[in-house]
């Protein structure tokens, strides 16, 4: 464990010295935050990108301007993002959580402790262990740390964790081996997300190139 440990720290300083600071989430407003965390649900972020961009452009970007909105409308300017009548149904329901938690003042939730908070977004339908983290580290700051399939697929390529592992096992590992803090978790996770993108891609990953090339488990035959 102690290995482990060491070899996730060593990830964060090697792709931190070679990308710099992540500045991650993109959004101008904690509740752009949460909206863009519901919204990048199975899409990429340009098409996200797309649909705030919409929803700017119709001053509409706020919690009560997508409450006072049809439905109708929300599902045009959210349609870039994909899935938008589903999504026009989970951003409803998350602001249906706000009206009741915070009466729709996003920032008010950062009172509440994140062990009691959290459970609460999980209970929101179509708010999955992900979307929630996103939130609560992004919008929030939060100290919990975000994992998805970038993680995974790091970490795995690392030998930290078996391809399936479950979501918390995967986040309880993150967390042990780094500071309780927010920012760390935040800029971590980015650098992760970065990093697959750059070299560790799902098909034909760059391992030669990337700057954490020595951490993998046998650097001379990097997977395939």
């Amino acid at each position: 464990m102690a290995k482990r440990a060491e070899t996730i720290r060593g990830l964060y300083r090697a792709l931190s010295g070679a990308l710099g600071p992540s500045r991650w989430w993109p959004g101008e407003t904690p509740f752009e935050v949460a909206v863009g965390a519901i919204l990048t649900q199975n899409t990429n972020w340009k098409n996200v990108e797309k649909a705030i961009a919409n929803l700017k452009d119709a001053h509409a970007l706020t919690a009560r301007g997508l409450r006072a909105m049809p439905p109708a409308r929300l599902e045009e300017l959210i349609r870039p993002a994909g899935y938008f009548r589903i999504k026009t149904k989970r951003l409803m329901e998350f602001l249906d959580f706000l009206e009741t938690e915070s009466a729709l003042e996003i920032e008010v939730l950062a009172d509440q402790e994140l062990h009691r908070l959290r459970p609460k977004l999980l209970a929101v339908r179509g708010i999955g262990p992900e979307t929630a983290d996103s939130i609560l580290l992004y919008a929030l700051g939060k100290p919990t740390f975000v994992v998805d399939a970038y993680t995974v697929r790091m970490f795995s390529r690392h030998g930290l964790i078996p391809e399936e592992t479950d979501y918390h096992e995967v986040q309880d590992i993150a967390q042990s081996a780094l500071p309780c803090e927010a920012a760390d978790y935040n800029e971590f996770h980015a650098l992760i997300v970065r990093a697959a993108k750059e070299w560790c891609r799902k098909t034909r990953p760059l391992c030669s190139l990337c700057p954490a090339r020595a951490l993998l488990p046998n650097p001379d035959e990097p997977p395939s």
